[in-house]
């Protein structure tokens, strides 16, 4: 037969402070906290043939990828069936950098094969957020992802089974990758500092929460990435220059800050330290789009 075609479009999500939960449930696992969801995303274009053997083959920026956290939750969709399966994804920001682009780019590809599957959108969110867990690239970009604009995660988990909540407020956000990429699986598997994050997102969520504003999610995302001692040298020279025309914080987990305020200023405090990037607040979600 002829190859079947659908594309998606998946935010990114920049992670103010969080706090790690785990659950024996996949759906029930990942974490609270608060973060941005930007209009600056992946997008997915999947094609799917019948085959008597199941292949999955990612491409990302036109290279061909193991992509092990797309692959696990397209494996996971087409379930017994058998097909030839290519997800050619490109994405507008860096991995690796506290962006969400793993998510955006398992999340893409995820709602354009249920499109080709004829399955309904909730078996996207949940393949992509176990998948993200399972690969430990992510805890908690899905759930955020699929509130939509500034949220706040109020229990861990993929909705129904965690709470999420918008801010309101629609900022410019300025994003600027300082150094080499972070990797999130390495922090999710160190002990000492998982301990540090739990006991310092925790009570930050209930501290926005009672001041739901912009401000006070940068504020506490500031205080966040000070107290966990994840704030490298460049990183805190950064977001001292940032602050003279807004206020800065680290994106969790990434050489990298994001930052409003002031956007051209911003743009042009952050540039000397590496390649900015300027973005708007995501509501729409993950959704197919036309050629």
């Amino acid at each position: 037969m002829k190859a079947t075609k659908a594309k998606a479009f998946c935010p990114g999500h920049v992670t103010g402070f969080f706090e790690i939960l785990r659950s024996q449930d996949l759906l029930s696992s990942g974490s609270r906290g608060a973060g941005i969801c930007t209009n600056l995303g992946a997008t997915t274009e999947m094609t799917v043939e019948d085959s008597k053997n199941k292949t999955i083959e990612v491409h990302i920026n036109g290279e061909r990828r193991e992509a092990a956290t797309t692959v696990r939750a397209i494996d996971t969709l087409l379930g017994k069936r058998t097909a030839s399966v290519l997800a050619s994804t490109v994405l507008d920001l860096p991995e690796s950098q506290g962006f969400g682009m793993s998510a955006a780019g398992t999340l893409s590809a995820s709602l354009a094969m249920c499109s080709i599957l004829q399955l309904d959108r909730v078996a996207a969110f949940e393949a992509a957020h176990s998948a993200e867990i399972e690969c430990g690239t992510g805890m908690g970009d899905v759930s955020a992802i699929h509130c939509g604009g500034v949220v706040v995660k109020q229990v861990a988990g993929l909705p129904p089974k965690g709470k999420a909540r918008r801010i309101d407020g629609n900022p410019e956000v300025v994003l600027a990758v300082l150094g080499d990429p972070f990797r999130t699986s390495d922090a999710l598997a160190d002990t000492e500092l998982v301990n540090r994050v739990n006991r310092e997102g925790a009570w930050r969520v209930g501290d926005l929460l009672r001041e739901p504003t912009i401000t006070n999610f940068m504020r506490l995302s500031q205080s966040f990435a000070d107290d966990t001692g994840l704030v490298s040298e460049k990183v805190r020279a950064a977001i001292d220059s940032a602050s003279a025309v807004g206020i800065a914080s680290m994106a969790m987990l990434g050489n990298s800050v994001f930052a409003v305020g002031q956007t051209g200023a911003l743009e042009s405090a952050l540039s000397p330290f590496g390649r900015t990037y300027k973005c708007g607040v995501d509501i729409e979600g993950v959704r197919l789009v036309d050629d």
